[in-house]
């Protein structure tokens, strides 16, 4: 009951509670004990334009942390780390990131949960795709993947970079310029 109390102190509503105003103001109380319930506490009542300020004060942009990573089959995150080049046109509008997998986890679980699909690099910022994916094969077993994403323009590179940016931070991946 101790834990209960510290938190119920600790707590905005807690003010209010300290300091009680007349119904006519912002906040009313009182003990609150019934036959019926098993609640047994005090009651407090916030008069609807109070509660309407609050919402609309304390909600803001949610911003939702996501892991980069990448995937060949949605659902399934690639646990290898691809070897990834760059190239980039002179006047900087477009360029082509290829990503190499030697031995990639999706060749483990592709045939329990489906065909490749396609490349997904996913983030807080959400997806990026492409279906230019192909296969090498070695006496007849798959042993790498080759993904191509093509840019098209400064603001879908810059958007790419910002994801390599994410996924080499979280896989401890960093850059060589040649």
């Amino acid at each position: 009951m101790a834990t209960l109390r510290s938190l119920a102190l600790a707590s905005p509503v807690s003010h209010y509670l300290q300091h009680p105003r007349s119904s006519s103001g912002i906040v009313s109380w009182g003990v609150h004990r019934s036959a019926k319930s098993s609640f047994n506490g005090l009651s407090l009542h916030l008069p609807f334009l109070r509660l309407a300020r609050l919402r609309r004060n304390s909600h803001g942009p949610v911003t939702m942390m996501v892991k980069p990573k990448i995937q060949f089959i949605q659902g399934t995150d690639e646990q290898t780390i691809p070897d990834v080049r760059l190239t980039k046109s002179r006047d900087g509008t477009n360029g082509m990131a290829i990503f190499r997998f030697e031995q990639p986890s999706v060749f483990d679980s592709s045939g329990e949960v489906g065909d490749i699909t396609g490349f997904y690099m996913i983030d807080e910022e959400g997806v990026l795709q492409s279906v230019d994916v192909s296969a090498k094969f070695v006496n007849g077993r798959p042993a790498g993947i080759e993904a191509k994403y093509i840019m098209r323009t400064p603001r879908e590179w810059d958007r790419f970079m910002r994801f390599m940016e994410r996924y080499s931070d979280e896989n401890g991946l960093q850059f060589i310029k040649k």
